[in-house]
């Protein structure tokens, strides 16, 4: 089923040869799929990790809903919702723990999908 869905979302963009060419149109990440596929990584790593949150619970629950997303001013690509499930799938047990925890869930850097950078020149505050 995890395949399945990785498929659905990894298999749903450009060609090869076609992502990083020069004129190929940007394919936006399609937030069902990736809440379903980040979902479904959820469960997997908990089980693997012998991760027990309510996070994870609710990641295995076949009924409840996904709950991935991200604030409607973010505009993440297909390619950024590979880079971050490849990044959940790699991670290290200890640091999934962090990712699921119900008190204060930390963020992989790929899966910062609204992540700003400074302006050229500009400091942060001023």
């Amino acid at each position: 089923m995890l395949l399945a869905v990785l498929a659905l979302v990894l298999g749903a963009g450009a060609t090869v040869g076609d992502v990083g060419s020069c004129g190929s149109a940007a394919v936006d990440l399609d937030p069902d799929a990736f809440a379903n596929a980040r979902k479904n990584v959820d469960c997997k790593r908990c089980d693997e990790c012998r991760i027990n949150t309510e996070t994870c619970q609710s990641a295995c629950d076949a009924n409840a809903p996904p709950t991935a997303g991200w604030p409607s001013t973010c505009h993440p690509l297909l390619h950024d919702g590979e880079v971050c499930l490849r990044a959940l799938i790699a991670a290290h047990c200890s640091d999934y723990a962090a990712f699921v925890d119900d008190t204060a869930p930390t963020v992989p850097t790929e899966c910062d999908f609204c992540r700003l950078t400074p302006e050229s020149g500009s400091t942060a505050g001023h």
